[in-house]
């Protein structure tokens, strides 16, 4: 039970601060199409969000152990906040600034949360190290699920309701202030070994080059990830014309990627005992 009430207070913030995230995937694109940007200075755009990901996640893992898991959860809740709210804005450089705070707060996701569940799981609970997996295992098929639905979601308020393409980052707004409040409220607070940032970029990039096969799967996973962000950007403007519903089609997306997750599971498990490549 106690390890039950420890997952479910875990998964209260982090969900909310996934379902905010997924929200605003369907009408990201539209919304730039709606405030009559051309499509390259729509591609700035996102390569500034790309970039801004890509610097804070350099650095983030140090800016978290320093600041706190805790408080830099609930500053992950306040960036995307305004990041949503700047896409009120038709300035093409508050919409910069947007991005700029969407790579910040997506680099604040994906290193904070999953920190402060780890520490909290070993240090304070005590609890055994082999049950971290099962609460990753099953926040891992919740985001899935709330991929899929928020699709549906984005589609209901933007095209059903008619509020349009901005109406699903104002939504994902509550769902962030609830994942900030229940954070301040629930979770205590931890922090991890504060290690200069030059140690630490300089013990990952000898790593890397250092070992051939990290080198050689680095270089697959940045290939992968580029082709992702190019299907990322056209989707939209290759679909729409033809009058898809984008909130339908990207929980099309999500399912699939959902089916291809269970899928490998599936391939690798004691029963198929097939070995990836």
């Amino acid at each position: 039970p106690a390890f039950r009430r420890f997952q479910r207070g875990y998964y209260r913030v982090y969900l909310l601060a996934l379902a905010a995230d997924w929200l605003q995937g369907p009408y990201l694109y539209k919304l730039y199409q709606h405030y009559r940007f051309l499509e390259g200075q729509i591609a700035i755009l996102y390569v500034c969000g790309f970039a801004s990901s890509v610097l804070f996640g350099l650095v983030s893992s140090s800016l978290v152990d320093r600041l706190g898991r805790k408080k830099s959860c609930v500053l992950f809740s306040f960036t995307y906040s305004l990041c949503c709210l700047t896409k009120l804005s038709r300035d093409y450089l508050v919409l910069v600034a947007g991005r700029v705070l969407g790579g910040l707060s997506t680099a604040l996701l994906f290193s904070a949360f999953e920190a402060w569940y780890v520490h909290e799981h070993v240090e304070r609970h005590d609890f055994p190290p082999e049950w971290i997996p099962v609460t990753f295992s099953r926040a891992a098929f919740w985001n899935n699920v709330l991929a899929v639905a928020a699709g549906g979601a984005a589609d209901f308020f933007a095209e059903w309701l008619g509020l349009g393409p901005v109406a699903p980052f104002m939504v994902s707004i509550p769902l962030l202030v609830l994942s900030g409040v229940f954070a301040v409220k629930s979770w205590e607070e931890n922090y991890g070994k504060k290690r200069a940032f030059s140690k630490t970029c300089g013990g990952g990039l000898k790593c890397l080059l250092s070992d051939r096969r990290v080198l050689l799967l680095g270089t697959i996973q940045a290939l992968f990830e580029s082709v992702i962000y190019i299907f990322i950007f056209l989707w939209t403007p290759v679909l729409d014309p033809h009058g898809a519903p984008l909130g339908i089609v990207f929980s099309s997306f999500m399912a699939a990627s959902m089916v291809g997750s269970s899928l490998y599971q599936l391939a690798v498990s004691k029963r198929y005992r097939l070995q990836p490549v």
